[in-house]
């Protein structure tokens, strides 16, 4: 289990699925926690479900959008790519992300632009927030990109509830590497050498203590 230091940075987790309906079901297989719906992103052309995991973290489960193309040329998170629905990343809380995303390059580390997001939530209030481009992948993912919500009330606040965060490690073939870009963001996640890169949540839900991966 991470310290509880790293848990305090995570914002939410990335569950990557070829359709919506077949990740919410899924999650809820696995977690035994039905994800409440949450909205378009038409900037990449995705749509949502979440499940908080406290009251400030959530899953996303994000999938394609069929009814439009992504502006920005490629959705993010591998979802043209076809393959299992599977955990693909993460994000970090942040604030001036201008000035963390020039830091990182100082350090060889590339986190993108940032950009301006939004999505209508159901009800028909609109979320807004800043990021790094999740489109700019590092570490296989395991690196996490970065996200300020601003003055918008978080997305865990009405999300499904009953699941809760208790860890999250990463595996990866060069581990001291994705250790070492981590450890520049004063994040403190475990990384273990491994055959091929894993993000590995553990969640305390109605089923127990599950993995997902």
């Amino acid at each position: 289990m991470p310290p509880a230091e790293l848990l305090a940075h995570v914002d939410h987790l990335v569950y990557a699925t070829a359709e919506l309906s077949q990740g919410v079901a899924e999650i809820e297989r696995l977690l035994g926690v039905r994800a409440s719906l949450g909205g378009r992103h038409p900037m990449w052309a995705t749509r949502n479900a979440l499940v908080a995991l406290g009251p400030s973290r959530y899953l996303e489960i994000i999938a394609p959008d069929p009814d439009h193309s992504p502006r920005a040329g490629v959705r993010p998170f591998g979802l043209d790519s076809h393959g299992p629905s599977r955990l693909t990343g993460w994000a970090a809380k942040a604030t001036d992300l201008e000035q963390l995303r020039a830091a990182a390059t100082q350090r060889g580390v590339a986190l993108g632009g940032v950009f301006a997001g939004s999505r209508q939530r159901p009800g028909g209030t609109t979320l807004n927030w800043t990021l790094t481009d999740p489109c700019c992948v590092v570490a296989d993912g395991l690196v996490p990109f970065f996200i300020d919500w601003g003055l918008s009330p978080h997305p865990a606040s009405t999300a499904a509830a009953g699941a809760t965060l208790v860890g999250l490690r990463a595996e990866h073939p060069s581990a001291g590497d994705v250790r070492e870009i981590l450890q520049g963001f004063a994040l403190p996640m475990p990384v273990a050498s491994g055959t091929a890169p894993a993000l590995i949540a553990e969640i305390a839900c109605p089923n127990g203590r599950v993995v997902l991966r």
